[in-house]
């Protein structure tokens, strides 16, 4: 889906759309600081408090820390290439340096996508044990959860491999480009079948599934009783955990769907339909630039939702 981005950044729109270049440049150069600023604070914060405080290393927090890392790399390998093109049309870096940054660009941001929504499926699934099956074993230990982590990295580069054989460096009209190769290298259709694959398997089967999750889990608290009398306190203080827990894994997956579903709908419509007019191109720049702001929204709602990450940061600043 960022190879959408990737031509808009190499300066496709066409000069009949009625574009203000100037006001272009300062918002998104404004949009760019702050969202590379509050995320890298935030996303380094959250690895740095479930790793020292011994009471966050549980599979939940863990999982938010795989996330925060995987937010991390769009930060390095995009946000300053995004600046870059917008004073600078044109790639700065040549030989296999420039070469291997062309293809990193591209793939690592969807690596961290792609991480990141196998990991809300994991908080989904966790909190499914914990609240339908409370007493038995949970669902993803403390000791499954870093293999559970290493797999979700291992599948989302095996996953956006292809791109690092299909975007290479090229000459466009006097200058560098970071270009994909898609029909010469897989096949006139192979785009089509690879992005139909993606969209279904990473994007709308996960959610599906994390829909399902989330609506028992809130029938299930909605329907628990405490078993006697001297359970009451106890029953009510684990089921009032398992709440705020919940409203904080609902919350990041509902920030996650409110960034990226308007992108996804918007590279969908151009993948299916091949709508590329001014309109259109006005909508898209929008809906990046909020999918981008996801990286950045996280860490605010762990503090929000979280005590413990309040009280962790608060820590960490005293």
């Amino acid at each position: 889906m960022l190879e959408k981005v990737n031509t808009t950044m190499n300066g496709t729109q066409p000069s009949s759309c009625d574009w203000n270049p100037t006001a272009e440049k300062i918002g998104k150069t404004f949009a760019y600081c702050l969202i590379f600023i509050v995320s890298l604070a935030g996303n380094t914060i959250i690895g740095i408090i479930v790793y020292k405080t011994k009471t966050m290393r549980k599979p939940i927090n863990f999982l938010i820390a795989n996330m925060a890392m995987s937010d991390l790399l769009p930060l390095i390998f995009v946000f300053p290439y995004l600046i870059q093109l917008l004073y600078i049309d044109s790639w700065l870096i040549d030989g296999l340096l420039g070469q291997a940054l062309c293809k990193l660009v591209v793939f690592l941001p969807n690596v961290s996508t792609a991480v990141s929504i196998q990991s809300l499926v994991l908080i989904a699934v966790g909190r499914f044990g914990a609240v339908v099956f409370p007493l038995r074993p949970p669902l993803i230990s403390s000791k499954l959860c870093p293999f559970l982590i290493l797999a979700t990295w291992i599948v989302a580069m095996a996953l956006h491999f292809p791109y690092l054989v299909v975007f290479k460096l090229a000459e466009y009209q006097g200058r560098l480009v970071c270009h994909s190769h898609w029909k010469e290298v897989f096949g006139k259709n192979a785009y089509k079948s690879y992005f139909s694959f993606v969209l279904v398997t990473f994007a709308f089967m996960p959610f599906v599934l994390i829909a399902i999750l989330y609506i028992i889990i809130f029938f299930e608290l909605k329907s628990q009783r405490s078993p006697g009398e001297q359970s009451v306190n106890v029953g009510q203080q684990r089921q009032q955990r398992e709440r705020n827990v919940l409203k904080m894994a609902i919350a990041i997956v509902l920030g996650f769907a409110v960034c990226w579903l308007p992108f996804a709908i918007c590279g969908f419509i151009k993948f299916a339909l091949g709508i590329w007019s001014c309109s259109f191109q006005y909508y898209f720049i929008v809906t990046q630039l909020i999918a981008q702001t996801n990286c950045a929204i996280n860490p605010c709602i762990c503090f929000i939702f979280s005590r413990n990450y309040r009280e962790g940061l608060k820590t960490l600043v005293s």
